[in-house]
């Protein structure tokens, strides 16, 4: 039995921090123990369990927050397409153990309803920068753009310099392939 205690100031925000964290440094959703995350988080286990369940329950957690903070980011682009994009490519960069969760939802409960409402925000945030009349086909192009920019820059198959900014190095690109007004 540990002697951590059942009680923390903020186990939730602690927690995600945690599991992003070891995440990132530990090979993955795949690989990641409640067990770990509760150490990190500087709680006892069953107190873990008590708030989130399970390992999909936390994840679920992790992509709703995800996509809270990914909304927030489209919102500061300021309704700006290239802008947007930036800041999703600049998401993905900043936060990537909830990008690399939030497009797995066979890792989480992808039916629960906060996560839900923060999927849709987020959605609505991407698709405000969008023409209003983007068919879909657009808005999936558009989606797939930044998307694929942001994934090909975390795996490490872009050709960057040390230090480089994600969002710089996307804008070029986002400007070639957008929607033009």
């Amino acid at each position: 039995m540990t002697d951590r205690p059942y009680h923390h100031g903020n186990l939730r925000r602690a927690a995600l921090a945690a599991t992003a964290e070891a995440i990132e440094e530990g090979g993955g959703p795949a690989a990641l123990s409640l067990r770990e995350v509760a150490r990190r988080a500087g709680v006892s286990h069953a107190a873990f369990k008590h708030h989130f369940g399970s390992k999909p329950g936390l994840l679920t957690a992790l992509a709703a927050e995800g996509y809270d903070l990914l909304a927030d980011a489209l919102a500061a682009a300021g309704g700006d397409r290239v802008e947007a994009g930036v800041a999703y490519v600049r998401f993905a960069a900043g936060h990537p153990a909830h990008f690399e969760v939030m497009f797995q939802p066979g890792l989480y409960h992808a039916d629960d309803p906060s996560l839900r409402a923060a999927e849709e925000r987020a959605g609505r945030a991407l698709t405000a920068v969008l023409p209003a009349a983007a068919d879909e086909d657009a808005r999936l192009a558009a989606w797939s753009i930044v998307h694929g920019f942001a994934g090909l820059w975390l795996s490490g198959a872009l050709p960057t310099d040390p230090g480089a900014d994600a969002g710089d190095a996307a804008r070029p690109v986002i400007s070639l392939l957008t929607l033009a007004p």
